[in-house]
């Protein structure tokens, strides 16, 4: 049955998400004097969500027998989330460098030192890029 489907259930959340970026961006200038306006990108940005998500709730596949991979990835959705909601409290650095830790260490199963030097090597490079090459501070 269909609706036992991870593909089809992960097609409607993310159907629900493009819907959401589509309205939210309809409210920004989609073009402006200087060209494309701030609502351009999330519009067409929620489009391509819209689109694939509906190639998932029709094509994806039947079987209901990968459950582990779904809650692995809803796992990362949520610390994804969890970073974004800590970004402005602890910096871009401590929450980036916790979700790549988490990424290496429990989705990948390395070992929490090569983890951990993973999350600081990533976090040197944004940081020699921003701030130190390009002259732009992360938040």
């Amino acid at each position: 049955m269909r609706r036992r489907s991870p593909d089809f259930w992960s097609g409607l959340a993310l159907a629900a998400l493009g819907g959401y970026i589509v309205v939210q961006a309809r409210g920004w200038d989609y073009l402006t004097d200087d060209g494309p306006g701030p609502g351009f990108f999330p519009l067409w940005y929620g489009v391509g969500i819209l689109a694939c998500s509906l190639y998932l709730v029709l094509f994806g596949k039947d079987s209901p027998s990968d459950w582990r991979g779904a809650g692995r990835a809803l796992a990362t959705w949520a610390v994804l989330a969890t970073s974004i909601a800590l970004l402005k409290w602890v910096g871009f650095a401590l929450s980036f460098a916790a979700l790549t830790f988490f990424i290496v260490a429990v989705m990948y199963r390395r070992p929490p030192v090569v983890a951990a030097l993973v999350a600081l090597g990533v976090v040197a490079g944004f940081y020699a890029v921003f701030p130190l090459a390009l002259g732009v501070a992360l938040p």
